[in-house]
Protein backbone atom coordinates (compact mmCIF):
# COMPACT_ATOMS: atom_id res chain seq x y z
CA UNK A 1 0.00 0.00 0.00
CA UNK A 2 2.81 2.39 0.88
CA UNK A 3 4.46 1.58 -2.43
CA UNK A 4 1.19 2.42 -4.17
CA UNK A 5 0.88 5.74 -2.32
CA UNK A 6 4.41 6.77 -3.22
CA UNK A 7 4.10 5.81 -6.82
CA UNK A 8 0.45 6.22 -7.75
CA UNK A 9 1.21 8.49 -10.74
CA UNK A 10 3.93 6.26 -12.20
CA UNK A 11 1.57 5.10 -14.94
CA UNK A 12 1.58 8.69 -16.26
CA UNK A 13 5.33 9.13 -16.33
CA UNK A 14 5.71 5.73 -18.01
CA UNK A 15 3.15 6.55 -20.71
CA UNK A 16 4.09 8.15 -23.99
CA UNK A 17 3.10 11.82 -23.92
CA UNK A 18 1.88 11.57 -27.54
CA UNK A 19 -0.44 8.75 -26.52
CA UNK A 20 -2.04 10.77 -23.67
CA UNK A 21 -2.51 13.81 -25.90
CA UNK A 22 -4.14 11.60 -28.57
CA UNK A 23 -6.43 10.05 -25.98
CA UNK A 24 -7.37 13.46 -24.60
CA UNK A 25 -8.21 14.78 -28.08
CA UNK A 26 -10.32 11.66 -28.64
CA UNK A 27 -12.06 12.24 -25.29
CA UNK A 28 -12.89 15.84 -26.27
CA UNK A 29 -14.57 14.60 -29.46
CA UNK A 30 -16.42 11.72 -27.81
CA UNK A 31 -15.97 10.93 -24.09
CA UNK A 32 -17.55 7.47 -24.52
CA UNK A 33 -14.87 6.46 -27.04
CA UNK A 34 -12.14 6.12 -24.38
CA UNK A 35 -11.92 3.54 -21.62
CA UNK A 36 -13.89 4.30 -18.40
CA UNK A 37 -10.64 4.71 -16.42
CA UNK A 38 -9.33 7.37 -18.80
CA UNK A 39 -12.79 8.99 -18.90
CA UNK A 40 -12.58 9.54 -15.14
CA UNK A 41 -8.99 10.77 -15.45
CA UNK A 42 -9.89 13.39 -18.07
CA UNK A 43 -13.05 14.37 -16.13
CA UNK A 44 -10.79 15.12 -13.16
CA UNK A 45 -8.48 17.08 -15.42
CA UNK A 46 -11.41 19.12 -16.83
CA UNK A 47 -12.72 19.67 -13.29
CA UNK A 48 -9.32 21.01 -12.18
CA UNK A 49 -9.21 23.38 -15.15
CA UNK A 50 -12.73 24.71 -14.50
CA UNK A 51 -12.27 25.23 -10.78
CA UNK A 52 -8.74 26.59 -10.83
CA UNK A 53 -8.79 28.28 -14.21
CA UNK A 54 -6.24 31.00 -13.35
CA UNK A 55 -3.60 28.41 -12.43
CA UNK A 56 -4.57 25.69 -14.88
CA UNK A 57 -4.13 27.83 -17.97
CA UNK A 58 -0.51 28.41 -17.03
CA UNK A 59 0.02 24.70 -16.45
CA UNK A 60 -1.96 23.52 -19.44
CA UNK A 61 -0.79 19.91 -19.59
CA UNK A 62 -1.30 19.42 -23.32
CA UNK A 63 0.84 22.52 -24.04
CA UNK A 64 3.62 21.16 -21.79
CA UNK A 65 3.38 17.85 -23.64
CA UNK A 66 3.75 19.67 -26.96
CA UNK A 67 7.00 21.25 -25.76
CA UNK A 68 8.26 17.85 -24.52
CA UNK A 69 7.48 16.45 -27.99
CA UNK A 70 9.44 19.33 -29.55
CA UNK A 71 12.43 18.63 -27.28
CA UNK A 72 12.39 14.93 -28.16
CA UNK A 73 12.15 15.76 -31.86
CA UNK A 74 15.34 17.83 -31.61
CA UNK A 75 17.07 14.89 -29.92
CA UNK A 76 15.90 12.43 -32.55
CA UNK A 77 15.93 14.49 -35.75
CA UNK A 78 17.97 17.64 -35.03
CA UNK A 79 20.89 16.18 -37.00
CA UNK A 80 18.90 16.54 -40.23
CA UNK A 81 18.76 20.33 -39.87
CA UNK A 82 22.37 21.18 -38.99
CA UNK A 83 25.03 23.37 -40.59
CA UNK A 84 27.34 20.44 -41.18
CA UNK A 85 27.92 20.86 -44.91
CA UNK A 86 30.56 23.46 -45.82
CA UNK A 87 30.12 22.90 -49.56
CA UNK A 88 26.44 23.00 -50.47
CA UNK A 89 23.03 23.43 -48.90
CA UNK A 90 21.73 20.25 -47.38
CA UNK A 91 18.84 18.19 -48.66
CA UNK A 92 15.47 19.29 -47.30
CA UNK A 93 13.83 16.89 -44.85
CA UNK A 94 10.26 17.03 -43.64
CA UNK A 95 8.51 17.46 -41.34
CA UNK A 96 10.74 20.26 -40.09
CA UNK A 97 11.22 21.26 -36.44
CA UNK A 98 8.98 24.33 -36.85
CA UNK A 99 6.88 24.80 -33.70
CA UNK A 100 3.67 24.80 -35.76
CA UNK A 101 4.31 21.11 -36.50
CA UNK A 102 3.96 20.48 -32.75
CA UNK A 103 0.73 22.42 -32.28
CA UNK A 104 2.53 25.43 -30.78
CA UNK A 105 2.10 29.02 -31.97
CA UNK A 106 4.26 32.15 -32.21
CA UNK A 107 2.09 33.68 -29.46
CA UNK A 108 3.47 31.09 -27.03
CA UNK A 109 7.14 31.97 -27.63
CA UNK A 110 7.27 34.19 -24.55
CA UNK A 111 5.20 31.86 -22.38
CA UNK A 112 7.07 30.00 -19.64
CA UNK A 113 7.11 26.20 -19.70
CA UNK A 114 8.11 23.73 -17.00
CA UNK A 115 9.49 21.55 -19.82
CA UNK A 116 12.69 23.64 -19.61
CA UNK A 117 13.56 21.35 -16.67
CA UNK A 118 13.84 18.50 -19.16
CA UNK A 119 16.91 20.10 -20.81
CA UNK A 120 18.41 21.32 -17.55
CA UNK A 121 17.64 25.05 -17.80
CA UNK A 122 14.69 25.13 -15.39
CA UNK A 123 11.29 26.69 -16.24
CA UNK A 124 11.90 28.85 -19.33
CA UNK A 125 10.17 30.64 -22.17
CA UNK A 126 9.55 28.62 -25.31
CA UNK A 127 11.92 30.87 -27.29
CA UNK A 128 14.73 30.17 -24.79
CA UNK A 129 14.05 26.43 -24.91
CA UNK A 130 14.24 26.52 -28.73
CA UNK A 131 17.45 28.58 -28.68
CA UNK A 132 19.04 26.03 -26.31
CA UNK A 133 17.99 23.10 -28.55
CA UNK A 134 19.12 24.85 -31.76
CA UNK A 135 22.55 25.50 -30.25
CA UNK A 136 22.87 21.94 -28.94
CA UNK A 137 21.60 19.95 -31.91
CA UNK A 138 21.63 22.09 -35.07
CA UNK A 139 24.96 23.91 -35.43
CA UNK A 140 28.28 22.53 -36.75
CA UNK A 141 27.69 19.17 -35.03
CA UNK A 142 24.77 16.86 -35.72
CA UNK A 143 24.34 13.93 -33.36
CA UNK A 144 22.54 10.64 -33.84
CA UNK A 145 22.07 8.89 -30.52
CA UNK A 146 18.34 8.67 -29.71
CA UNK A 147 18.25 4.99 -30.81
CA UNK A 148 20.74 3.90 -28.12
CA UNK A 149 18.93 1.42 -25.85
CA UNK A 150 21.58 1.34 -23.13
CA UNK A 151 20.06 3.82 -20.65
CA UNK A 152 23.38 4.70 -19.01
CA UNK A 153 25.05 5.64 -22.31
CA UNK A 154 21.97 7.46 -23.60
CA UNK A 155 21.53 9.57 -20.44
CA UNK A 156 25.25 10.29 -20.14
CA UNK A 157 25.42 11.58 -23.71
CA UNK A 158 22.21 13.58 -23.41
CA UNK A 159 23.22 15.28 -20.16
CA UNK A 160 26.78 15.88 -21.33
CA UNK A 161 25.65 17.51 -24.58
CA UNK A 162 22.68 19.52 -23.35
CA UNK A 163 24.51 20.87 -20.30
CA UNK A 164 27.29 22.23 -22.55
CA UNK A 165 25.01 23.01 -25.51
CA UNK A 166 27.64 21.24 -27.63
CA UNK A 167 29.62 24.47 -27.69
CA UNK A 168 33.41 24.14 -27.94
CA UNK A 169 34.92 26.36 -25.23
CA UNK A 170 38.67 25.96 -25.58
CA UNK A 171 41.37 28.05 -23.95
CA UNK A 172 44.01 29.88 -25.97
CA UNK A 173 46.61 27.08 -25.73
CA UNK A 174 44.24 24.48 -27.26
CA UNK A 175 43.15 26.92 -29.99
CA UNK A 176 46.80 27.55 -30.87
CA UNK A 177 47.43 23.79 -31.10
CA UNK A 178 44.43 23.36 -33.42
CA UNK A 179 45.67 26.24 -35.59
CA UNK A 180 49.18 24.81 -35.70
CA UNK A 181 48.06 21.31 -36.75
CA UNK A 182 45.67 22.79 -39.31
CA UNK A 183 48.44 24.99 -40.76
CA UNK A 184 50.85 22.06 -40.99
CA UNK A 185 48.22 20.04 -42.85
CA UNK A 186 47.30 22.84 -45.27
CA UNK A 187 50.86 23.89 -46.12
CA UNK A 188 51.95 20.28 -46.59
CA UNK A 189 49.23 19.74 -49.23
CA UNK A 190 50.06 23.07 -50.92
CA UNK A 191 53.75 22.20 -51.12
CA UNK A 192 53.11 18.74 -52.61
CA UNK A 193 50.72 20.27 -55.14
CA UNK A 194 53.37 22.77 -56.30
CA UNK A 195 56.43 20.55 -56.08
CA UNK A 196 55.02 17.33 -57.56
CA UNK A 197 52.35 18.32 -60.09
CA UNK A 198 50.83 15.35 -61.88
CA UNK A 199 51.95 12.90 -59.19
CA UNK A 200 49.26 10.79 -57.53
CA UNK A 201 49.09 12.50 -54.14
CA UNK A 202 45.70 11.39 -52.79
CA UNK A 203 45.38 14.88 -51.38
CA UNK A 204 43.66 15.62 -48.09
CA UNK A 205 42.56 18.99 -49.48
CA UNK A 206 39.27 20.04 -47.89
CA UNK A 207 39.64 17.46 -45.12
CA UNK A 208 42.72 18.92 -43.46
CA UNK A 209 40.98 19.05 -40.08
CA UNK A 210 41.66 15.29 -39.94
CA UNK A 211 45.13 16.29 -38.64
CA UNK A 212 43.95 18.33 -35.60
CA UNK A 213 41.34 15.57 -35.07
CA UNK A 214 43.98 12.83 -34.83
CA UNK A 215 46.13 15.07 -32.66
CA UNK A 216 43.13 15.53 -30.32
CA UNK A 217 42.51 11.76 -30.13
CA UNK A 218 46.12 11.23 -29.02
CA UNK A 219 46.03 14.09 -26.49
CA UNK A 220 42.64 13.19 -25.00
CA UNK A 221 43.39 9.44 -25.12
CA UNK A 222 46.68 9.90 -23.28
CA UNK A 223 44.94 12.05 -20.66
CA UNK A 224 42.40 9.24 -20.17
CA UNK A 225 45.14 6.64 -19.67
CA UNK A 226 45.78 5.25 -23.18
CA UNK A 227 49.36 4.27 -23.98
CA UNK A 228 49.08 3.12 -27.56
CA UNK A 229 47.25 4.28 -30.71
CA UNK A 230 46.81 2.13 -33.81
CA UNK A 231 45.75 3.86 -37.02
CA UNK A 232 44.36 2.19 -40.13
CA UNK A 233 43.61 4.44 -43.08
CA UNK A 234 43.17 4.57 -46.86
CA UNK A 235 45.46 6.51 -49.21
CA UNK A 236 43.73 9.89 -48.98
CA UNK A 237 45.67 11.98 -46.47
CA UNK A 238 48.14 9.22 -45.65
CA UNK A 239 51.26 11.26 -46.42
CA UNK A 240 49.91 14.13 -44.33
CA UNK A 241 49.34 11.76 -41.40
CA UNK A 242 52.83 10.28 -41.78
CA UNK A 243 54.37 13.76 -41.73
CA UNK A 244 52.23 15.66 -39.22
CA UNK A 245 51.00 12.96 -36.81
CA UNK A 246 53.64 10.22 -37.05
CA UNK A 247 56.47 12.75 -37.38
CA UNK A 248 58.09 11.06 -40.38
CA UNK A 249 60.74 13.51 -41.72
CA UNK A 250 59.51 15.51 -44.74
CA UNK A 251 62.84 14.75 -46.42
CA UNK A 252 62.07 11.02 -46.49
CA UNK A 253 58.57 11.54 -47.85
CA UNK A 254 59.81 13.80 -50.67
CA UNK A 255 62.65 11.40 -51.48
CA UNK A 256 60.10 8.63 -51.96
CA UNK A 257 58.26 10.89 -54.40
CA UNK A 258 61.44 11.46 -56.37
CA UNK A 259 62.37 7.76 -56.04
CA UNK A 260 65.95 8.88 -55.34
CA UNK A 261 66.62 6.47 -52.53
CA UNK A 262 65.39 3.28 -54.12
CA UNK A 263 66.63 1.38 -57.15
CA UNK A 264 64.55 -1.65 -56.32
CA UNK A 265 61.72 -1.97 -58.84
CA UNK A 266 59.35 -3.16 -56.14
CA UNK A 267 59.40 0.22 -54.38
CA UNK A 268 58.42 2.30 -57.41
CA UNK A 269 54.88 3.32 -58.33
CA UNK A 270 52.39 4.43 -55.68
CA UNK A 271 53.66 1.97 -53.10
CA UNK A 272 54.57 4.88 -50.80
CA UNK A 273 50.90 4.85 -49.79
CA UNK A 274 51.12 1.28 -48.51
CA UNK A 275 53.98 1.81 -46.08
CA UNK A 276 53.34 1.68 -42.35
CA UNK A 277 55.27 3.19 -39.47
CA UNK A 278 55.65 2.72 -35.72
CA UNK A 279 57.17 5.22 -33.34
CA UNK A 280 57.06 6.71 -29.88
CA UNK A 281 55.84 10.28 -29.53
CA UNK A 282 55.37 12.77 -26.73
CA UNK A 283 52.01 14.43 -26.18
CA UNK A 284 51.80 18.20 -25.62
CA UNK A 285 51.65 17.51 -21.89
CA UNK A 286 54.86 15.45 -22.09
CA UNK A 287 53.42 11.93 -21.84
CA UNK A 288 55.06 9.29 -24.02
CA UNK A 289 52.75 7.21 -26.27
CA UNK A 290 53.22 4.62 -29.02
CA UNK A 291 51.78 5.27 -32.49
CA UNK A 292 51.39 2.69 -35.23
CA UNK A 293 50.11 3.34 -38.75
CA UNK A 294 49.26 -0.06 -40.18
CA UNK A 295 50.48 -0.84 -43.71
CA UNK A 296 47.59 -1.46 -46.06
CA UNK A 297 46.99 -2.80 -49.56
CA UNK A 298 45.05 -0.95 -52.27
CA UNK A 299 41.80 -2.67 -51.35
CA UNK A 300 39.94 -0.06 -49.28
CA UNK A 301 38.60 -1.03 -45.85
CA UNK A 302 40.75 -4.19 -45.61
CA UNK A 303 42.85 -2.49 -42.98
CA UNK A 304 39.91 -2.23 -40.49
CA UNK A 305 39.94 -5.86 -39.33
CA UNK A 306 43.78 -5.81 -39.38
CA UNK A 307 43.89 -2.86 -36.96
CA UNK A 308 41.22 -4.49 -34.77
CA UNK A 309 43.20 -7.74 -34.73
CA UNK A 310 46.47 -6.02 -33.80
CA UNK A 311 44.57 -4.13 -31.06
CA UNK A 312 43.09 -7.31 -29.59
CA UNK A 313 46.50 -8.99 -29.64
CA UNK A 314 48.03 -6.04 -27.75
CA UNK A 315 45.18 -6.07 -25.20
CA UNK A 316 45.58 -9.82 -24.58
CA UNK A 317 49.35 -10.06 -24.61
CA UNK A 318 50.64 -6.74 -23.31
CA UNK A 319 47.85 -5.08 -21.32
CA UNK A 320 46.32 -8.14 -19.56
CA UNK A 321 42.84 -7.47 -20.90
CA UNK A 322 42.72 -3.72 -20.19
CA UNK A 323 40.97 -2.29 -23.26
CA UNK A 324 41.50 1.33 -22.14
CA UNK A 325 45.23 1.17 -22.84
CA UNK A 326 44.92 0.88 -26.65
CA UNK A 327 42.88 3.10 -28.97
CA UNK A 328 42.18 1.73 -32.47
CA UNK A 329 41.48 4.52 -34.99
CA UNK A 330 40.00 3.51 -38.33
CA UNK A 331 39.72 6.15 -41.05
CA UNK A 332 37.25 5.73 -43.92
CA UNK A 333 36.17 7.44 -47.10
CA UNK A 334 32.44 8.17 -47.32
CA UNK A 335 31.91 5.91 -50.34
CA UNK A 336 33.88 2.95 -49.01
CA UNK A 337 32.32 2.81 -45.53
CA UNK A 338 28.87 2.72 -47.13
CA UNK A 339 29.83 0.50 -50.04
CA UNK A 340 32.01 -2.30 -48.75
CA UNK A 341 30.64 -5.39 -47.01
CA UNK A 342 33.76 -5.89 -44.92
CA UNK A 343 32.67 -2.90 -42.79
CA UNK A 344 29.44 -4.65 -41.82
CA UNK A 345 31.27 -7.89 -41.08
CA UNK A 346 33.71 -6.06 -38.82
CA UNK A 347 30.87 -4.31 -36.96
CA UNK A 348 29.05 -7.62 -36.42
CA UNK A 349 32.16 -9.14 -34.84
CA UNK A 350 33.07 -6.08 -32.78
CA UNK A 351 31.04 -6.95 -29.67
CA UNK A 352 31.83 -10.68 -29.59
CA UNK A 353 33.78 -12.09 -26.67
CA UNK A 354 36.59 -13.38 -28.86
CA UNK A 355 37.06 -10.18 -30.85
CA UNK A 356 36.03 -7.13 -28.87
CA UNK A 357 38.58 -4.37 -28.37
CA UNK A 358 36.64 -2.00 -26.12
CA UNK A 359 35.57 0.16 -29.06
CA UNK A 360 37.22 1.97 -31.97
CA UNK A 361 37.14 5.57 -33.09
CA UNK A 362 36.00 5.71 -36.71
CA UNK A 363 36.72 8.88 -38.68
CA UNK A 364 34.98 9.33 -42.01
CA UNK A 365 36.56 11.87 -44.34
CA UNK A 366 33.70 12.82 -46.62
CA UNK A 367 34.84 14.78 -49.66
CA UNK A 368 31.30 14.45 -51.10
CA UNK A 369 32.50 12.88 -54.31
CA UNK A 370 32.69 9.23 -53.34
CA UNK A 371 35.57 8.21 -55.57
CA UNK A 372 33.94 9.41 -58.82
CA UNK A 373 30.24 9.27 -58.01
CA UNK A 374 27.74 11.65 -56.44
CA UNK A 375 26.52 10.23 -53.11
CA UNK A 376 22.92 10.13 -54.38
CA UNK A 377 24.01 7.58 -56.99
CA UNK A 378 26.15 5.46 -54.69
CA UNK A 379 24.05 4.51 -51.64
CA UNK A 380 20.47 4.11 -50.43
CA UNK A 381 20.90 5.19 -46.80
CA UNK A 382 20.56 8.81 -45.60
CA UNK A 383 24.14 8.91 -44.32
CA UNK A 384 27.22 6.93 -45.29
CA UNK A 385 27.62 6.03 -41.58
CA UNK A 386 24.20 4.41 -41.11
CA UNK A 387 25.82 0.96 -40.88
CA UNK A 388 27.15 1.98 -37.41
CA UNK A 389 23.61 1.95 -36.03
CA UNK A 390 23.79 -1.86 -36.18
CA UNK A 391 25.54 -1.77 -32.79
CA UNK A 392 23.83 1.44 -31.61
CA UNK A 393 27.00 3.45 -31.81
CA UNK A 394 26.52 7.21 -31.47
CA UNK A 395 27.37 9.06 -34.70
CA UNK A 396 28.67 12.63 -34.85
CA UNK A 397 28.37 14.56 -38.13
CA UNK A 398 30.71 17.55 -38.07
CA UNK A 399 31.37 20.46 -40.42
CA UNK A 400 35.05 19.94 -41.27
CA UNK A 401 35.50 23.69 -41.79
CA UNK A 402 34.76 24.23 -38.09
CA UNK A 403 37.99 22.81 -36.66
CA UNK A 404 37.01 23.56 -33.05
CA UNK A 405 33.76 21.63 -33.48
CA UNK A 406 35.77 18.72 -34.93
CA UNK A 407 38.05 18.63 -31.88
CA UNK A 408 35.07 19.00 -29.50
CA UNK A 409 33.32 16.01 -31.14
CA UNK A 410 36.55 13.96 -30.97
CA UNK A 411 36.89 14.63 -27.23
CA UNK A 412 33.25 13.67 -26.67
CA UNK A 413 33.78 10.43 -28.63
CA UNK A 414 36.91 9.64 -26.64
CA UNK A 415 35.15 10.19 -23.32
Amino acid sequence: TNQFKMDKFSYLSNAESDFIVQLYNQYLLDPASVEPGWQKFFEGFEFARKNYSAKSDELSVPAEFKVINLINAYRQRGHLFTRTNPVRTRRKYSPTLDIENFGLTKEELNKEFQAGNEIGIGPASLSRIIEHLEQTYCQSIGIEYAYIRNETIFHWLRTRMESQRNEPKFGKAVKMTILQKLSEAVFFEKFLHKRFPGQKRFSLEGGESLIPALDAIIEKGAALGAEEFLIGMPHRGRLNVLANIMGKPYRDIFNEFSNKEFDDEFLLGDVKYHLGATLERSTHSGKSVNLTLAPNPSHLETVGPVVSGITRARIDQKYKGDTDKVVPIIIHGDASIAGQGIVYELIQMSELEGYRTGGSIHLVVNNQVGFTTNYLDSRSSTYCTDVAKTIQSPIFHVNADDAEAVVYAIELAME
